[in-house]
């Protein structure tokens, strides 16, 4: 569960796109959201630029931790780069 203090990140995954958002869960309102349209490189590249830019978006808002949800994906390919970008950006899980 996340919280205002510690948000849950949360990934979704299609075909062709990732997005990642920040949650309030206390609130039910979402802090933040970050998606790789517009962006180029391979899947994986893009993936690790969403995370990195939402650790940067996230740092604006002083939010420091985190809490991973994976959504059932596996820990695995995009959803792993996504959470490696976030944390060379800073966010700790």
């Amino acid at each position: 569960m996340g919280s205002a203090e510690r948000p849950r990140l949360c990934v979704f995954r299609s075909l062709r796109y990732i997005y990642a958002q920040l949650i309030d869960d206390q609130k039910g309102n979402i802090l933040l959201a970050v998606s790789d349209r517009g962006l180029t490189g391979s899947k994986i590249e893009k993936a690790k630029e969403v995370g990195k830019l939402l650790a940067q978006k996230a740092a604006e808002q002083k939010i420091r931790e985190i809490v991973f949800d994976r959504a059932g994906y596996k820990y695995h390919g995009r959803v792993k780069a996504l959470a490696e970008g976030a944390r060379e950006g800073g966010l700790k899980f």
